[in-house]
């Protein structure tokens, strides 16, 4: 590999690094681009790095043109505009790749390179998982390597230098970039991503047939739920979502006011409270599937404020949650909702579609008409359906099969007749939907209830799992005297779909092909951690909002009344930070070595300067024994007798420390160690020399001082 990397010029290998660092800052683009751009992002890529390979030519000016020309008309075609996110990313990918065709300058390489920054930002405008904040934090160290690469334009610096120094530098910044995290004012929507970059749960306020088994395909996370105390069974665990209650034969969907009064809203608890704290993720929707016969629920202190809206057991917001949110929530596990009284609205949930399932409603009249269930109640009707179920050979699959009813377009509009008469091989919205059917025919309120039942513990952090594959639909009838009764027609048939609550143990032998043969052992120990390690990202770097930001200042003692408060403590630590940057560059700064002999000079020009010797002229402090010679020898002429007989004995002190100092003991000294220790014996036998100079020095000074008193 080093020959092959010496066999590329210097220009050619950092050009193909850079090229590299491009490519990875667009990688996680390409499945969602156009596919000629993509095609085109990659063939320009590797033009130019075969070009840079063999130090070929680049293509002339015109070539370029057209391709500007035709990535223009043809991102104008696909996303029938210039602005906005998918046509600007589509530009900036395709612009990217021509760029790099006219890289031949150190100015070139710099744009290439702030473009593959911009596609680093561009990124997290459709995801922030921490994958893709690890890969491209990989592809920023590249980056500044390239960007260090281009500032060494001598010789040709190993690659490793370079990403050590870029390295160095990124975990010098990386102080700055806590602080900015931690204290930049969070402000409006600028920390939230668009609302159509976000996960979503696929609930939804309308159901045909094949959509929860569809949903309930997909392994992704919907919530986590960490409760506080004893945990209810797993049967007990329904989280109610949207209630359907129109059907027009084909689709079933919600009434537009979900408000059905006074007597709706009613609801009576009696048990042992739940507590619990839900982490839902996006749902695009207003219905928060929180717990059933959840009373109570609010944000926590440290999250943003969030409307919430209660009407007997649906939870509601003003606008679609289109952002990650956590609720604080209690509900009970034995209830009672609704009016326990006739009344008017329930003939709402008796209307059928005329013309739609003649069978399914002719034998539901047959059943009413039996001697047995002829003055029956609700409950005992239901009962009487859930027997047939149950004894009538139905059959529980996530497939039910590869005709019109699975894939939710059946070729006669008679879908609950072809279940419940024919097939008797559905899902659970299948069964839920026939059953709402079977009771309105006999004159009993129904309606179908969405959401998700059962969940997974994660045994890495204790939290409750419910993924989108715990979809379930289920129904509610009503009875006198107690109001809406929940009945779940999927457990006559599947016990085992509802109780659902065993910890992750999802194995290895869904892996593809030879995967399945290793031990998976591993696996769910593994999957447990990562999805544990994801949830903690998401809560405490996604979910870091002004709420949190606030209560981590008061928590350091800050009183926070507004973003004001915030934006001066940030001032206050970028400060401590500048002044803690300066510090440690004066510390760390480059020093000339002292010598020992140095410091001897010092004490010999501190003495002589101070028994009023002038210092020797145009000479550095300390000044060489030989200069203060001179110095001495000019003052000497002019002295008395006894000055000048000092002066002497200075001058052969000064003579015989020039000697000492440029002799030959220490020169040739055969290694390091050896020359210390002899510098150690030529300080020792200096030392006297430089004692008599300083006892000279303070005689002179008094001799001066004598000279001066009598001359007075």
């Amino acid at each position: 590999m080093r020959r092959l990397t010496l066999s590329v010029s210097r220009e050619g290998r950092d050009t193909l690094w850079l090229l590299g660092m491009l490519t990875l800052a667009m990688l996680p683009h390409m499945g969602r681009l156009p596919i000629w751009c993509a095609v085109s992002a990659v063939t320009a890529l590797l033009w130019r790095a075969q070009v840079a390979w063999g130090d070929g030519r680049l293509p002339p000016r015109w070539v370029l043109l057209i391709g500007l020309a035709a990535s223009v008309g043809l991102t104008l075609s696909s996303h029938h505009a210039l602005f906005g996110r998918e046509a600007g990313v589509t530009l900036v990918v395709v612009l990217s790749g021509l760029k790099t065709l006219e890289l031949r300058a150190r100015r070139d390489a710099f744009v290439v390179t702030s473009l593959a920054f911009f596609l680093i930002l561009t990124q997290f405008l459709y995801s922030q998982s921490i994958g893709l904040a690890v890969l491209m934090a990989l592809a920023v160290w590249g980056l500044l390597t390239a960007l260090v690469l281009a500032q060494r334009p001598l010789g040709r610096p190993p690659l490793v230098d370079a990403a050590r120094e870029s390295g160095r530098t990124l975990l010098l910044g990386a102080p700055l970039m806590v602080i900015l995290f931690l204290l930049f004012p969070r402000i409006g929507p600028l920390w939230a991503l668009p609302s159509d970059a976000q996960a979503r749960s696929g609930l939804s306020d309308s159901l045909r047939l094949g959509h929860v088994a569809e949903l309930a395909m997909d392994d992704s996370i919907a919530m986590h739920v960490r409760f506080d105390g004893p945990v209810p069974p797993p049967a007990s665990l329904y989280f109610r979502g949207p209630v359907l209650d129109i059907f027009d034969g084909q689709t079933w969907v919600s009434r537009a006011d979900r408000g059905g009064g006074d007597s709706e809203d009613l609801v009576d608890v009696n048990g042992p409270v739940v507590r619990y704290q839900i982490t839902l993720e996006a749902t695009h929707s207003k219905v928060l599937p929180l717990l059933e016969a959840t009373l109570k629920a609010q944000p926590p202190s440290q999250q943003n404020a969030l409307q919430l809206n209660r009407q007997g057991l649906d939870w509601t917001t003003p606008n679609k949650l289109h952002e990650r949110v956590q609720l604080d929530a209690q509900a009970w596990t034995q209830f009672r909702h609704g009016s326990t009284q006739v009344s008017a609205a329930l003939s709402e949930w008796l209307q059928l579609p005329a013309g739609y399932n003649p069978r399914t409603l002719a034998w539901a009249a047959a059943l009413k008409r039996q001697p047995a269930l002829a003055d029956a109640s609700a409950d005992d009707l239901a009962q009487a359906v859930m027997r047939y179920i149950r004894q009538e050979n139905f059959h529980y699959t996530l497939a039910p099969g590869g005709d019109e009813l699975a894939q939710g377009q059946p070729a006669q509009p008679h879908q609950i007749d072809y279940f419940w008469m024919d097939r008797r091989t559905g899902f659970c919205e299948h069964f839920a939907t026939a059953f709402v059917v079977v009771m309105r025919a006999m004159g009993v309120p129904s309606r179908v209830v969405t959401g998700y039942q059962g969940a997974e513990l994660n045994p890495v952090d204790g939290l409750y799992i419910v993924r989108n594959s715990h979809a379930h639909a289920w129904a509610e009838y009503w009875q006198r005297g107690k109001g809406w009764v929940r009945a779940d027609p999927t457990a006559a048939i599947a016990p085992e779909r509802i109780d659902r609550g065993r910890p992750i143990t999802r194995s290895g032998n869904s892996l593809p092909g030879p995967l399945s043969q290793f031990d998976s052992s591993w696996w769910p120990q593994g999957k447990a951690f990562w999805e544990a390690t994801n949830h903690r990202w998401n809560v405490w770097v996604l979910q870091y909002s002004r709420g949190r930001q606030t209560n981590l200042l008061r928590n350091l003692g800050w009183d926070v009344a507004d973003w004001g408060d915030i934006a001066r403590a940030l001032a206050m630590a970028f400060s401590a930070i500048s002044l803690a940057g300066v510090s440690w560059l004066w510390l760390t700064r480059e020093r000339t070595p002292q010598s020992p002999w140095r410091g001897l000079m010092w004490r010999v020009h501190r003495a002589l300067q101070g028994a009023g010797l002038p210092p020797p002229r145009n000479c550095p402090a300390p000044a060489a024994a030989l200069n203060w010679i001179s110095a001495l020898q000019s003052a000497g002429t002019s002295a008395d007798v006894r000055q000048r007989q000092l002066a002497d004995q200075l001058v052969s002190a000064l003579q015989e420390l020039d000697t000492l100092h440029y002799g030959p003991p220490a020169a040739d000294a055969p290694d390091a160690r050896h020359a210390r220790t002899a510098m150690r014996a030529l300080i020792k036998r200096a030392q006297p020399l430089v004692r008599s100079i300083e006892e000279g020095a303070r005689r002179w000074r008094n001799l001066r001082a004598q000279t001066r008193h009598q001359a007075h």
